[in-house]
């Protein structure tokens, strides 16, 4: 699935079970909560926490996969097309850091 037919999917689903989309500051406190669920779940995956009960249900793509709606709903309603943002957006860190990592290093490679 691209992109952009991601973001018409999600809004026809809007459109057709959600009656009309949460505002978008209610969108983005929204965002920050599954941002937060995820940094739990990774928390307790890969550092030093352990699981809670109610951790133990939770699933690590799905937490992703909410993430990205969420962040796909807030493009659709302030007119964000991902697909060109993304593509800008890579230009941007190639030309910026196109040899910053290479030559960094604290990730142990060297020119």
């Amino acid at each position: 699935m691209k992109i952009k037919e991601a973001q018409r999917i999600v809004d026809e689903w809007i459109k057709t079970h959600g009656v009309r989309y949460f505002n978008e500051l209610t969108n983005m406190v929204l965002l920050t909560e599954e941002v937060g669920e995820l940094a739990r779940l990774i928390a307790r995956t890969y550092g030093e926490q352990s699981f809670k009960e109610s951790d133990k249900e939770r699933n690590m793509a799905d937490e992703m996969a909410d993430i990205l709606w969420v962040l796909i709903c807030l493009a659709n309603q302030t007119g964000v097309d991902l697909t060109e943002a993304f593509k800008k957006n890579l230009e941007k860190k190639t030309n910026r850091d196109k040899e910053r990592h290479i030559n960094n290093e604290k990730l142990g490679v060297r020119n």
